[in-house]
């Protein structure tokens, strides 16, 4: 298999060589970016397979780093903060990062969440029959990974497009958060739910409040439009 290309974009050099070393350790072609105009730059000169970019960073922030990066080409990213504030992170899903991790973080989990960010590249759409799922107003081309609602498209990250796939693949069925953690996210075993919450607000502020339902004590699941739900 070719070897995958890392960009870290970090401004805390103990932190960025840190990530650098262990990467490398698992395989991985690693370049390193101390700010936010470098971090896209070196983004559209070594089209890195997969970015992991801090919040905070000099030149502009991490949220401008997605958003250009984003534009020019989709590529996952992994999105470290040092804010645990859940609206840092429902921004940071919606300019396109992936997944996130809150400093500090183990470089354990790191590299695992790297690596079940690319996995999900390397799915694509792998087992896909083509069928267009369609929820109300809401259509999911599983071929194209092509989301519209009202006939007019939206652009998801790819985190978002997975989870929103699995669930309306089993309409009106309650999905738990742990179970949409591994088999969305590919990862648990300690994982916070927190990550399915943020991605899940992503999606309703995105395609409308009313397309998941919260089955409370248990996890999510795709209100099907006309089907009675007990209260």
């Amino acid at each position: 298999m070719t070897q995958r290309t890392v960009l870290v974009v970090e401004d805390d050099r103990t932190i960025a060589d840190a990530i650098a070393v262990r990467l490398t350790a698992e395989g991985y072609a690693v370049r390193v970016a101390s700010d936010g105009p470098t971090g896209v730059e070196e983004c559209a000169s070594c089209r890195p397979d997969l970015v992991v970019l801090d919040v905070m960073l000099p030149g502009f922030d991490g949220l401008e780093v997605c958003r250009r990066i984003q534009a020019g080409r989709p590529v996952p990213v992994l999105m470290l903060t040092a804010r645990a504030d859940e609206t840092d992170m429902v921004i940071g899903l919606g300019v396109g990062a992936d997944d996130y991790l809150s400093k500090p973080f183990s470089m354990r989990v790191l590299v695992a969440r790297v690596a079940a960010l690319l996995r999900r590249v390397d799915r694509g759409v792998g087992g896909c029959d083509g069928e267009v799922l369609t929820i109300g107003p809401v259509e999911i081309d599983p071929l194209s990974r092509r989301v519209r609602t009202g006939g007019v498209e939206v652009h998801l990250t790819r985190t978002e497009f997975d989870l929103l796939l699995h669930l309306a693949g089993r309409p009106g069925a309650a999905m738990p958060r742990e179970v949409l953690l591994e088999q969305v996210w590919g990862w648990g075993g300690g994982a916070t739910s927190r990550t399915v919450d943020s991605h899940v607000k992503a999606l309703r502020r995105k395609l409308g409040s009313d397309l998941i339902r919260t089955v409370h004590g248990v996890g999510y699941a795709v209100e099907v439009p006309g089907r009675r739900v007990p209260r």
